[in-house]
């Protein structure tokens, strides 16, 4: 059944927010385990569409996974895994599933791996993946649409990257934790997704240092060293980032909880500088408000601790009605301004010049029928929607709920007029559902 999300703009967001677990960290941990021949017990766990695909293609490679959604954990049991090859009915659909390469070519030397896919948010080459594989020892080549690696053993050694490749260097880790002697990555990515993912690795028995920083030291360890693990994921700093923009940009006044603040210095950095207030309420919660327009500001996407480029969206969004110009520069991927189009259909003053958004503040925005080209920029329609005067209807929204738990519930608890809406194919009428959550 196609949705599409109904909301009706013009309220200010307030009370507060729970985040879930971080897709990104989530996973990468879900492809981790299947270096162990044992069971890994993940908890915090978001209800995503694309932990479901990651789910499929483990029981695909003969794990067996249990979801519970109610408790938000996963087991993962990956001891009888009989089958290397990452078909492209998964990995064409999200390009976080390409990182079992690193853990298939490291427990077994041999993986097939369709190349990946997911948002059409620009080039996301795989050459250091490869050149990363190819220094521990592995023979890689792509064919037919797959990257094929093979092994006779793989042995650590040092390794540079050329860019700090969040993929890449997951994909790296992975791979040498059961190789022979000491990988020293330099170069790495510092994200706080990367630590989690060394935390678990460390969790199960693996031996990683640095994390977090731009060496990571892994020293391999034997197939017998890795033990039955129970880890909890981080928060999701982008979901955070995103209803901070959100609560910003509605002149709202909320608490969002289940953070770590310090993933999110760049991002409140910037809400300061527009206006906002952010309050440090304890160690895993901070409260945003604003009661006045917003100000322009500039934002440069960059590798972590820098702004991140899966904010830029709903950020400009946020811009959309400040005083003054505002210019979003993206710094990681060429095509991240999708959205801006449909943007314009509501209203707002924006041009792309390059990989630079440049923002004009206008008065009002007003609601229209826009589509979702993919999850960041589906993000981006809704914080837009949320400040509209009128009635604003989003397609495509299977986009959103690859990354955003219960949007729907969450916005209504904040005091959004917001449904989600069934649409028959065949006529495109809309039949609203949960209107007893959700009613207006």
């Amino acid at each position: 059944m196609y949705q599409k999300i109904i909301l009706e703009g013009g309220r200010r967001l307030k009370g507060e927010v729970t985040i879930s677990g971080a897709k990104n960290a989530a996973l990468k941990l879900m492809a981790a385990a299947l270096l162990l021949e044992d069971t890994s017990e993940i908890y915090n766990i978001p209800e995503l569409t694309d932990v479901v695909t990651m789910a499929s293609l483990l029981q695909t490679l003969g794990a067996e996974v249990d979801y519970d959604i109610k408790e938000k954990k996963i087991i993962i049991n990956a001891t009888n895994i009989n089958n290397v090859e990452a078909h492209y009915d998964f990995v064409s659909k999200m390009r976080a599933s390409f990182v079992v390469l690193g853990a298939l070519v490291g427990r077994f030397h041999e993986a097939k791996v369709a190349l990946p896919g997911g948002c059409s948010i620009g080039e996301r080459r795989i050459d250091l993946h490869i050149k990363g594989l190819e220094a521990l020892g592995a023979q890689v080549k792509i064919e037919g649409g797959y990257v094929i690696a093979k092994a006779k053993k793989l042995v650590g050694t040092k390794i540079y990257l050329d860019r700090p490749s969040v993929g890449a260097t997951e994909n790296i880790m992975l791979a040498a934790i059961l190789a022979e002697g000491s990988t020293i990555l330099n170069n790495a990515a510092q994200e706080p997704e990367i630590i989690d993912l060394a935390n678990f690795l460390n969790a199960m028995g693996a031996d990683v240092n640095g994390a977090g920083t731009s060496e990571i030291i892994i020293n391999g360890v034997k197939q017998k060293d890795l033990k039955a693990v129970t880890y909890t994921t981080i928060p999701d700093r982008i979901e955070a980032g995103t209803y901070i923009a959100a609560i910003a940009a509605t002149k709202g006044k909320a608490i969002i909880k289940n953070i770590f603040p310090n993933h999110l210095s760049a991002v409140t950095s910037k809400v300061i500088e527009m206006g906002g207030k952010v309050t440090i309420l304890d160690p895993f919660s901070m409260e945003i408000s604003c009661n006045t327009r917003l100000n322009a500001t500039n934002i440069v996407t960059q590798p972590y601790p820098g702004f991140p480029t899966d904010l830029q969206s709903p950020f400009i969004s946020a811009l959309l009605m400040a005083e003054g110009i505002s210019i979003i520069t993206e710094s990681i991927y060429e095509n991240r301004f999708r959205q801006i189009g449909e943007l314009r259909r509501m209203g707002a003053d924006v041009q792309q010049e390059s990989h630079k958004a440049i923002i004009k503040g206008v008065k009002q925005l007003t609601g229209a029928q826009v589509i979702a080209s993919d999850l960041r920029a589906g993000a981006s329609l809704v914080v837009a929607a949320l400040c509209a005067d009128g009635t604003t209807e989003i397609s495509d929204i299977h986009h959103i709920d690859r990354g955003y738990e219960k949007i729907v519930d969450k916005l209504s608890g904040l005091g959004a007029y917001i449904k989600r809406v069934d649409i028959d194919e065949t006529n495109l009428d809309g039949k609203i559902i949960n209107i007893e959550e959700n009613s207006y």
